[in-house]
């Protein structure tokens, strides 16, 4: 399917990821466009924290060129990070949690408008979560918990989700409901991010994959993927 121009919310070309004028990511050429669910694997210290930070504005690039679609300016990709302890034990109510996620349209008003309520409850609608707005955060069951964050995040922008290692420390039938809702959501039209080190599931899920390991990388649909050595992983666990 070709990709129109208009679609595209993040674009490297030739991009050296890294800090400190020290590139950890080389000669990166990387797209992702409406709609397109890509998956990040690699080894642990790769790249894959760089290429995030760099996606949600915290890092520069050393060479080449990042760039977001105008609409992803002021903050407006739904990031899911990787839980904290202390993260688990929040003490705010879910519907406060996920209200959190316009924190970036705010402007320094101290009070949420009645659209922005009325989105977190779409949201909260959409991952078939209204019944926990009332509950503490900190006494949901850690496959809720995903949940709530990820209704926090889809607050933040309808375009495009990064999502990193969502289902660590998830039972398996909460990770199954995760991945079914990212499922939807795709089917929606919301661009995926996401890192995980099951790749397995990333070529399950995704439409694309990015393959970073110390040097170098790949980045192609899956069937090019499993065709390539990055996939030997795959293969042999099979």
């Amino acid at each position: 399917m070709e990709q129109k121009k208009e679609d595209c919310l993040v674009s490297c070309v030739d991009a050296g990821l890294g800090y400190e004028n020290r590139a950890i990511i080389e000669h990166l050429d990387f797209s992702v466009h409406r709609g397109e669910y890509i998956c990040v694997v690699g080894e642990n210290g790769s790249g894959k924290s760089t290429l995030i930070r760099t996606l949600l504005g915290l890092l520069k690039p050393v060479s080449g060129k990042v760039e977001l679609a105008p609409s992803l300016h002021g903050g407006a990709i739904g990031y899911l990070p990787q839980q904290t302890q202390a993260q688990k034990h929040f003490p705010a109510s879910v519907m406060e949690v996920v209200l959190s996620g316009f924190q970036n349209q705010m402007h320094g008003k101290p009070w949420y408008r009645r659209t922005q309520k009325k989105e977190a409850l779409r949201n909260l609608e959409r991952l078939e979560i209204t019944d926990l707005k009332g509950k503490c955060y900190g006494e949901l069951s850690g496959g809720q918990q995903q949940r709530v964050l990820l209704a926090r995040a889809l607050c933040a922008t309808e375009r495009l989700l990064v999502l990193d290692e969502p289902v660590t420390g998830l039972d398996m039938a909460a990770a199954a409901s995760l991945y079914a809702n990212l499922d939807k959501l795709h089917q929606e039209g919301v661009a995926i991010i996401m890192v995980t080190h099951d790749v397995h599931k990333a070529v399950e899920c995704a439409d694309y994959i990015l393959h970073i390991r110390e040097g170098d990388y790949f980045y192609g649909n899956v069937a090019k993927y499993l065709e390539t050595e990055y996939a030997g992983v795959w293969h042999t666990m099979r």
